[in-house]
């Protein structure tokens, strides 16, 4: 004896199992498409967007450069004859304070390095540095002039960089 219950289950069983996938209309077949079809637009559009902000820059950085009073300092000089003064100033010309200046060699020949913090000498402004050269800056036997490179490090407490080359100093033999 087999209960109504049951009779009734395996009727729908036999029912369901000879409906077809493709007759099948509850289920929505189309999704996995539709994802891929969204998810390719969706990067494509946020590779779009990515690349016009990172053409903008780094916002709020400021470009920090020299200007040199006297360029030119004679190979071998020393005292006040290997002084050079320099003005650390930002890309709107405005004066910068409490960065520190640094020569290294670059086609001439320089002993190590020569370093100024800006105001810190008699008679200097805020944003003036004072460069001293001890005649440790050279040329080579072949050499008539050449040139010395500046690095500024900006204060670490700004929005200040240095990523720009700065003038050089040249150096020369004789003039």
């Amino acid at each position: 004896m087999v209960s109504d219950q049951s009779a009734a289950d395996a009727a729908d069983r036999t029912h369901r199992s000879r409906l077809s996938f493709g007759g099948d209309d509850r289920a929505i077949e189309g999704l996995p498409i539709r994802l891929v079809i969204a998810l390719v637009v969706g990067v494509a559009a946020l590779a779009l967007m990515l690349n016009m902000l990172g053409g903008i820059g780094d916002v709020g950085d400021t470009e920090v450069s020299v200007e040199i009073e006297d360029e030119l300092v004679e190979a071998d000089a020393g005292g006040t004859d290997g002084e050079v003064k320099v003005s650390v100033i930002d890309e709107n010309g405005n004066n910068v304070e409490n960065a520190r200046v640094i020569a290294t060699a670059g086609s001439a020949q320089l002993d190590g390095v020569v370093e100024a913090e800006t105001g810190d000498g008699a008679g200097l402004e805020d944003h003036e540095a004072l460069l001293e050269f001890d005649g440790d800056q050279s040329l080579r036997a072949d050499q008539d002039i050449g040139t010395l490179e500046l690095e500024v490090i900006p204060p670490s407490d700004s929005n200040y960089i240095d990523e720009q080359p700065n003038p050089e100093i040249r150096v020369a033999s004789d003039f």
